[in-house]
């Protein structure tokens, strides 16, 4: 297992390393420094106190001094600095004039520097720890040839001899200065070199990875995903240990029941959309309101819950017990099972659970029945399932098993309530007319408005005609709705100076009482010259003769002729130059996209630009957003339909 490490001991190693690498760099400078202050500050202050010895001694011979007193001056200057020595040797020159003296003939020939010295070099000597040694030439010039007579200008006469420690070395305020400045920059550098890369290894990049790995669980809507961040920071496992409970926490969740624990419909959903092999078992408390009712919703959560634990106990261990919603439960089995045994299994649960007694409090008890809808197999297991339990509840048993015919009589059956329903609205005139404006696009007010057919229901809300419509076709009822929005939609719009379209279809103008009932409308009616008819689309055409005798003779009134949905089924091109019609409304599902789809775009384009050519104007529906409504001001439709500028209402 990799070592975790945490960012106060990056933050401790940053600080160690910086330090170290700078404590490093003073000391080699300071080496550096050193060696400059040797090789060139101390060379110069030797040279120049040698040069003083030099000018002292010289004087002293001037007036007379013997070598005695010399050598007294020489020990005097000692005594000043008791760390310093200084010393004073003859060459053989001098020897050779005023006589030897064995010291310096010693040091002459066996010490190297100050053989050196004698031929005239300057010699600065460091070889020994803590101590500068200084040898320097003293030669021979005008002045001195009088008394050295065997002595020519630039001889050697003597070496002076210098010798003190290097802790004396003085180094000038610059020096120091200097030594800071280049110390506070390299220190800086150190400390950005540092943080730089450091921090970008440990923090700036796991925490990029992090975010991108969030990023992608929160593209992909995936809650069961985890973060998984290959770094050894504790910090950062922390967030991910932290922002994983969190997503474990949304998931259960989202997964479970609250009451129960168990998991929910949408659990099982995603488990059935894998397609497996597999029995599925509804399990429907009957009459489970009436508990409700009867105790209050408290002692009915305390039976549900009661109701979930026995349902576990009892089901085969191989499948998962779900909780629907409410007072509906599910039993999944993936695992090998016959259909026989898995019926053998729901006859025992019913009866189970009739002879079950659940408990409501501490002194009463109450008793159960359920009933269980079944299906198996890979596909729509849990419609399948749900028609099954609801077949199974009409015809009172306990228990049933979807079979494909139950699909056919669940359709019948929802057909004939359609058919009731759709019959008792009539007779209670509570089909309505309901009215959506369209405005014109350069003015943006309401020029006209469009009656569209719906139901009133018993709570003050409206059933839109995809529940009914294509089933009133079936049952004959259809041109009873268009009889019925006609003669509202006339009456509504008697008062009103905006024009008006009526949806009609083919099987309308083909109806000879609708069309009768239309003719008597507009030759009656004040309005005649401010109804447009909009044909709805249909696959095709057979009767086309007769459809163009309809508009003939509504148009002859002064109504206005419009094409539904034109882009889709027979509204092309050919068709409007023989329907010589007056509106056209461009589909609505070219619109509603059409500020982002380029193929919608030019699809409109074309449109407009051929009703423009054919002197018809243009309608788009499906106008949901200003975007969209920019666009199609810009693509030069005429009018404009849709919520933007407000959804069906009553006038």
């Amino acid at each position: 297992m990799t070592r975790k490490t945490t960012y106060a001991k990056i933050t401790a190693k940053i600080i160690f390393i910086t330090m170290l690498l700078t404590l490093m760099t003073a000391f080699i400078y300071g080496q550096y420094m050193k060696k400059e202050a040797i090789s060139s500050l101390a060379y110069v202050d030797a040279k120049k106190t040698s040069m003083f010895v030099f000018e002292t001694l010289y004087s002293a011979m001037q007036r007379g001094w013997n070598k005695s007193d010399i050598y007294e001056i020489i020990s005097r200057l000692n005594r000043v600095d008791p760390n310093m020595r200084i010393n004073a040797y003859r060459s053989k020159i001098v020897a050779d004039r005023f006589g030897d003296i064995d010291i310096d003939k010693n040091v002459r020939e066996t010490e190297s520097s100050i053989i050196k010295a004698m031929r005239g070099k300057e010699i600065l000597d460091i070889s020994q720890a803590g101590v500068i040694k200084y040898s320097y030439p003293v030669t021979a010039k005008n002045e001195c040839i009088k008394c050295h007579t065997n002595a020519e200008i630039g001889d050697v006469l003597g070496v002076i001899n210098v010798v003190y420690p290097i802790d004396n070395l003085k180094i000038s305020l610059d020096e120091m200065i200097n030594f800071f400045i280049v110390f506070i920059i390299i220190f800086s550098i150190v400390i950005f070199i540092a943080i730089f890369f450091e921090l970008n290894i440990h923090l700036i990049k796991p925490i990029k990875n992090f975010s991108n790995v969030i990023r992608n669980i929160t593209n992909s809507k995936d809650i069961t995903k985890r973060v998984d961040v290959c770094d050894n920071i504790e910090e950062i496992d922390s967030i991910k240990d932290t922002f994983n409970e969190m997503l474990s926490s949304i998931e259960y969740q989202f997964y479970h029941d609250t009451l129960t624990g168990l998991e929910n419909r949408k659990k099982l959903t995603e488990k059935l959309e894998k397609k497996v092999n597999t029995f599925l078992m509804i399990i429907n408390i009957d009459s489970f309101q009436e508990i409700n009712d009867l105790y209050g919703d408290q002692v009915g959560d305390v039976i549900l819950k009661e109701f979930a634990a026995f349902l576990i106990q009892s089901a085969p261990k191989k499948g998962i017990v779900y909780r629907l919603h409410s007072d509906e439960f599910a039993y999944l089995c993936q695992d090998k099972i016959d259909l026989a045994e898995f019926k053998e299994f729901a006859a025992d649960l019913s009866q189970k659970i009739y002879k079950k007694s659940f408990n409501i409090d501490s002194k009463g008890e109450v008793s159960l029945t359920a009933t269980i809808g079944i299906s198996y197999g890979s596909e729509v297991l849990l419609a399948n399932a749900d028609i099954a339990l609801s077949l199974a509840k009409k015809n009172r048993k306990n228990y049933l098993v979807y079979e494909e015919s139950m699909a056919m009589a669940k359709e019948y059956e929802k057909n004939l309530s359609w058919t009731k329903r759709l019959k008792k609205a009539i007779d209670e005139d509570r089909v309505v007319p309901l009215f959506q404006p369209i405005v014109d696009v350069k003015t943006q007010k309401i020029v006209k408005y469009e009656s569209l057919i719906r139901i009133s229901d018993h709570e003050g809300g409206y059933i839109t005609p995809i529940h009914f419509l294509e089933l009133s076709k079936k049952n004959k009822l259809y041109h009873n709705l268009t009889k019925i929005m006609i003669e509202k939609t006339f009456k509504k719009f008697e008062d009103l100076s905006y024009f008006v379209s009526i949806n009609i279809s083919v099987e309308d103008i083909l109806n000879k009482e609708i069309h009768a009932l239309i003719l008597e409308k507009l030759k009656n009616s004040p309005i005649r010259d401010r109804v447009v008819f909009e044909i709805i689309e249909s696959e095709g055409i057979e009767n086309f003769n007769q459809v163009i005798e309809f508009i003939d003779d509504v148009k002859r009134y002064g109504a206005k002729i419009s094409i539904d949905d034109f882009g889709t089924g027979y509204s092309n091109f050919e068709y409007l130059m023989k329907l010589k019609v007056d509106y056209i409304k461009i589909d609505g599902s070219m619109i509603k996209n059409i500020d982002t789809d380029t193929n919608s775009q030019m699809i409109t384009q074309t449109i407009v630009d051929f009703a423009k050519k054919m002197n018809i104007q243009t309608i788009a529906e499906f106008v949901c957003s200003k975007d969209v409504f920019d666009k199609i001001v810009e693509l030069g439709v005429d009018y404009a339909q849709g919520h933007h500028f407000g959804k069906p209402t009553e006038l």
